[in-house]
């Protein structure tokens, strides 16, 4: 793939996920809402091949959203079997190596902006974690033309910014999902909760993590092509991923998460400018449109 626009005044987000319908859950009313304000999007998803059923289902989520241009497939097995057959395991890939293909990406589009999830992978998914370090690791090596010289012209990203979930909020969908309350900020002062369900850490960070002005995306107006995209990984539904669990919720908590998204930044550059496209210089965002 070539540099998608010759002016670089045009803001561009990269988001770099683990497997297709991240792309929709965590960050589906940011890539509409970049969309609608006439910016550039792109994902790269880490798993599954070219070809095959989730790539397909990838590619209409992507239309559907408002990204340009087909999926960013880095090829590499989610699970052993048809996801990328003859392909190892990405959490089985040499760290650099996959650093080194997601720096290609970021060359290539050369975007202001890199999205990916919080250090937890939002909720402890050993791909969500790696995707996290691998694109953290990329956007910093990017810049750097001593690093992988053949990936392209060194680009510095702009800011890093982590999906992630206010935990009070993640409280709230604990007790509807199992009928009862999460662990307190009891013991080591909520940094190592334990999560009833499974015993592992609770998701989530401590909502003075997040900044509410500039970390609280409000994708109310692009909710429903967020919703939209989600069905558009038809065999998740149908195995009962995340899009069923998000069905499942009560209507109230269904629509805070189909109208607010949360991230924390890290800025790379001292010009860097904030997530939300309705705050960015000279933005002048369209109102949302419905996608077919």
């Amino acid at each position: 793939m070539t540099h998608p626009d010759a002016d670089e005044k045009i803001p561009r987000l990269l988001c770099v996920h683990a497997h297709p319908d991240d792309e929709a859950l965590w960050t589906g009313g940011l890539l509409a809402k970049y969309a609608d304000a006439g910016a550039r999007t792109a994902v790269v998803t880490c798993t599954w091949a070219e070809g095959t059923v989730r790539a397909r289902e990838l590619a209409r989520s992507l239309e559907i959203l408002g990204v340009p241009e087909p999926p960013r497939l880095l090829g590499h097995a989610d699970r052993p079997g048809a996801s990328a057959p003859g392909r190892p395991r990405f959490t089985d890939v040499p760290l650099d190596e996959a650093v080194g293909e997601v720096v290609a990406h970021i060359r290539d589009f050369r975007p202001h902006a890199v999205v990916t999830y919080d250090a937890f992978g939002g909720y402890g998914h050993p791909d969500h974690i790696r995707a996290h370090q691998v694109a953290t690791l990329a956007a910093e090596a990017a810049g750097h033309d001593q690093l992988h010289p053949d990936a392209g012209p060194a680009w510095r990203p702009a800011a890093l910014h982590y999906a992630t979930l206010p935990r009070p909020f993640v409280r709230e969908i604990w007790r509807e999902v199992f009928g009862a309350e999460a662990p307190g900020d009891g013991g080591d002062g909520g940094d190592g909760e334990k999560s009833g369900g499974g015993g592992g850490p609770l998701p989530g960070v401590p909502p003075e993590w997040i900044d509410e002005e500039r970390g609280a995306i409000d994708i109310a107006p692009w909710g429903e092509r967020k919703w939209q995209a989600l069905h558009a990984h038809r065999s998740e539904v149908e195995r009962g991923g995340g899009v069923t669990l998000l069905a499942a919720l009560p209507e109230p908590q269904r629509r805070r998460l189909l109208t607010t998204e949360w991230y924390l930044s890290r800025p790379l550059l001292p010009s860097a400018p904030p997530l939300d496209p309705a705050r960015l210089p000279d933005a002048a965002p369209r109102a949302a449109r419905p996608r077919r």
